[in-house]
């Protein structure tokens, strides 16, 4: 493990944006990491959604050691405790799921890494802060909506949530959660759109992410 725990969720709560990217070719991924990394993003989401995705994990972590030393690369989409600890043996330094699995807690807290599962209920949240999870997903977001996360807080103020699903890079979507009290957001397809990725337009990728780091800064002045 490159990064302890703390170092994990202080770097989330800090850039309060988690890039969420997936690509079957680790030359294109590994362009979007640097991008996002330029930008100021300090902790990177892969998803495990393709064939031979933890090859291009694999790939991914070495060149992030070399190219973006402060870069935090975790894996997403991890329903289950065999894969989990895969991808931790590859470098993962935080799992993210779109579930809550019990068995994923385990194989984490015995790495201390961090686990942020997905949950769509308070009572979901609960069971996960129970089993050691830090940092709860609430998934999907543009479902469960800011009036959730909000409605959450008031009797468990000490909860640490990621809303991924609906977060856009715009100042009104992002006030709207921050305001409601998240941590931090995750962020796919809107942080890259797929024209940018067609053209490599790397640059443009890194001004998004510097935009709405920036605007995350503002809004919780």
């Amino acid at each position: 493990m490159k990064f302890n725990k703390i170092q994990v969720l202080t770097a989330m709560s800090e850039t309060g944006i988690i890039p969420v990217f997936y690509h079957k070719d680790g030359e294109v991924a590994k362009n979007v990491l640097k991008a996002c990394y330029q930008g100021g993003v300090r902790a990177f989401e892969f998803t495990n959604r393709g064939d031979f995705a933890q090859e291009v994990f694999a790939g991914l972590v070495k060149y992030a050691q070399v190219e973006c030393p402060e870069m935090i690369v975790g894996i997403g989409s991890i329903v289950d405790a065999p894969t989990a600890a895969m991808y931790i043996q590859l470098g993962a330094n935080f799992v993210v799921g779109p579930l809550f699995n019990p068995e994923v807690a385990k194989v984490c807290n015995r790495r201390l890494v961090p686990y942020a599962p997905g949950c769509g209920s308070v009572t979901e949240v609960g069971f996960a802060q129970e089993a050691g999870c830090d940092v709860c997903k609430v998934f999907p977001g543009d479902v469960l909506g800011t009036g959730f996360v909000k409605g959450l807080k008031a009797p468990m103020p000490w909860s640490m949530l990621m809303v991924t699903g609906g977060v856009k890079p715009e100042e009104t979507n992002l006030k709207g959660w921050f305001d409601a009290g998240v941590t931090c957001v995750g962020m796919g397809s809107n942080l890259f759109p797929a024209e940018m990725i067609k053209t490599g337009d790397w640059a443009g990728i890194t001004k998004l992410c510097s935009d709405a780091i920036a605007i995350v800064k503002r809004i919780k002045k």
